[in-house]
């Protein structure tokens, strides 16, 4: 009698990548809704586009803070424990949030949204460093195994967050931005104790012993990779945090309640489209870049070559806006498209530097490594966020995109020296 053909076993740790994966989808949903929530919110309330991007500088700044000491927390207490506290810190923010009083100052709404913002940065990290460190430690370490587990972690994310965005828009329209808020912090809340108790054991607990020291790398690589990020997520954030935004407001809305509501769903929908495009594409790199058949030394060279190019496309875009003089309709649709165009190269630059930082990681001290390493992303958006705001007010949409190639030009730069050898990080 012929045996039954053998059905081919799931990857070990499958199951915890699953339920690590969903964590973070949920967590990002309410993230890229929040954003759009508190952006589109005080925008209609009258704040200028340098006070706009004040509301999200605390975040930024908690988030660099976060993840540097992140990966000490999770190296200490363990990585599902540093996932569930961001969670649980998500859902303190939005019950937060719900709790701001149209009647205050508005110097008072800004400090108290700047404070919870914060609050949600922290969650943010926490979540963000302990779902990328566990598929370093799940992944199989067969072919471009590493690659195509973060490359869909991170695609998928940003899909997440990208429907986050049209959903946060759509809150905003229907139900108002307090019930948007106290809904939020419900689904997160029955989610994270969906998760608690469905979360397989794989994930290392942690060792006490753990220095806070020991975070600051002193791999060339590393260094190098995070100078890149620095200025690659500077870069996006330039345009993405405030001046896209505040620009296609003011060239969509009549300034009627019914006017802005369309202009809400239109830029909720852009955002949403951009970020979902965005992380197919960060998906989808493994197979563009034939991941498969090429060596790490191939995708080290990937991540200096493709950074280039990115630089053209905001450039061509300033120069575009500044020629046309006022906002119009056909300019609009010109930089919906050529900004797409950004989304797609940015995402490949975006793929090839995740996978790089876990590639370059010890599994010893991938929590320290990933935690340093974010900590520079969290920097980046920190730098193109007060940036964001200034720029917008100084020159408009031209030098936010501007500002934006020349960022990138420097993140090329940085990724121009990564060494394509076999180096790791140094012993812990």
């Amino acid at each position: 009698m012929t045996p039954a053909p053998k059905t081919a076993e799931p990857p070990k740790g499958l199951s915890a990548y699953v339920a690590v994966t969903a964590a973070y989808w949920a967590f990002m949903l309410t993230d890229g809704a929040l954003r759009m929530l508190v952006l589109l919110h005080f925008h209609t309330l009258g704040f200028s586009a340098v006070q706009l991007a004040y509301l999200f500088v605390l975040y930024e700044i908690a988030g660099m803070v976060t993840n540097l000491s992140a990966g000490w927390l999770a190296a200490r207490f363990g990585l599902t424990t540093t996932l569930y506290a961001g969670l649980a810190l998500q859902v303190a923010a939005l019950l937060a949030l719900s709790q701001l009083d149209p009647s205050w100052q508005i110097a008072s709404s800004v400090v108290f949204v700047m404070v919870v913002q914060g609050l949600s940065g922290v969650a943010k990290d926490l979540a963000k460093m302990a779902s990328k460190s566990a598929v370093k430690l799940l992944a199989p370490k067969e072919g471009d195994g590493l690659f195509r587990w973060v490359a869909v972690l991170t695609g998928s994310k940003n899909a997440v967050k990208g429907l986050g965005f049209l959903l946060g828009a759509a809150l905003l329209a229907t139900v108002g931005f307090t019930g948007a808020t106290l809904a939020m912090a419900a689904v997160l809340a029955a989610i994270l104790l969906a998760v608690g108790l469905a979360m397989p054991s794989g994930l290392p607990a942690g060792r006490k012993g753990a220095k806070f020291s020991e975070v600051f790398s002193k791999s060339a690589n590393i260094n190098w990779l995070s100078a890149a990020r620095v200025f690659l997520f500077g870069a996006r954030d330039v345009w993405f945090v405030v001046g896209i935004p505040v620009y296609f407001y003011a060239v969509l809305s009549d300034g009627s309640e019914a006017g802005n509501r369309a202009a809400f769903f239109m830029i909720g929908t852009f955002m949403a489209v951009w970020i979902i495009f965005y992380g197919a594409i960060q998906a989808a790199a493994p197979r563009l870049l034939r991941a498969a058949q090429r060596s790490e030394a191939d995708l080290i060279a990937a991540a200096r070559n493709w950074a280039a190019p990115l630089a053209i496309v905001p450039a061509a875009l300033a120069l575009a806006v500044l020629l046309a003089g006022a906002p119009a309709m056909w300019l609009t649709v010109l930089l919906v498209l050529g900004l797409m165009v950004f989304g797609g190269l940015f995402a490949v630059n975006s793929s090839l530097h995740s996978y790089l930082i876990l590639a370059f990681s010890k599994e010893e001290r991938v929590t320290m490594d990933v935690g340093f390493y974010y900590m520079a992303n969290a920097g980046g958006r920190l730098l193109g966020t007060v940036l964001s705001g200034l720029t917008y007010q100084l020159g408009g949409v031209p030098a936010c995109l501007g500002t934006a190639a020349a960022m990138v030009a420097v993140s090329a730069l940085a990724a121009g020296r990564l060494n394509d050898t076999t180096e790791r990080s140094h012993p812990a």
